[in-house]
Parts: structure tokens; sequence; C-alpha cells
């Protein structure tokens, strides 16, 4: 039995100052994707050029929630996913992680 999924959402987080700070931390993200090793299913799914959409239909260029991007990783419980997202770089730059764990729908049966 495979172990749970779970999503790692990356809301706001700050630009770094210059090329060089953000290439640390991009190193150190690396580095604590590395430590994870096969606890990794997707490592990082970065958004760009995001759309808003309203209940009414109107869109709009632009982010509601803030999220920049996320991750798929598997643990074997919501503390050990917790625990890796409370280590992860991504905080040092003042970014928030939610974490869920993913639901596998069943394959729809034609």
């Amino acid at each position: 039995h495979s172990m749970p999924k779970y999503i790692f959402v990356y809301l706001g987080g700050s630009q770094p100052e210059s090329p060089e700070e953000g290439k640390q931390h991009f190193e150190k993200y690396q580095q604590w994707l590395a430590d994870l090793g096969d606890k990794v299913v997707s490592p990082a799914i970065p958004f760009k050029d995001t759309h808003t959409v309203h209940p009414n239909g109107s869109a709009e260029a632009g982010t509601t929630t803030l999220m920049s991007g996320m991750s798929i990783l598997q643990f074997a419980s919501m503390n050990e996913a917790l625990e890796a997202a409370k280590a992860c770089p991504f905080r040092e730059i003042n970014g928030t992680l939610e974490i869920s764990e993913m639901v596998e729908m069943p394959s729809k049966m034609n």
C-alpha cells in the first residue's frame, strides 16, 4: 500500500534582494528536496501568470490567495509532512506553507 500524498502549497514569500540571494535560497530549497529523497513525488510546480475568475464570471490577472506554487510529497502521516514543512527554506523568505492530504479519486470507468 502506497503512502498518502500531501500537497505543499507555497503562499507569499519575499522576492530576493539580489540574484545572489535568490540563488542561495534556491540552493537551500534544492537541498531540502534532496534530503527528502524518495518522499518527493513532484518536486516543484511553480505557478505563473495567475488569473482569478470570480463567481460572477469576471476574470482578472492576479491572485487572491498569493499561491506561488506547490509540491507533491508522500509521507506516512500528516505529522511527518508537517515536520518536513517546518524544515522548508521557503519559511526563511517569509513564505507560508499549507499542507493538505491528497485524496486519490477513483478513476471513472467507461
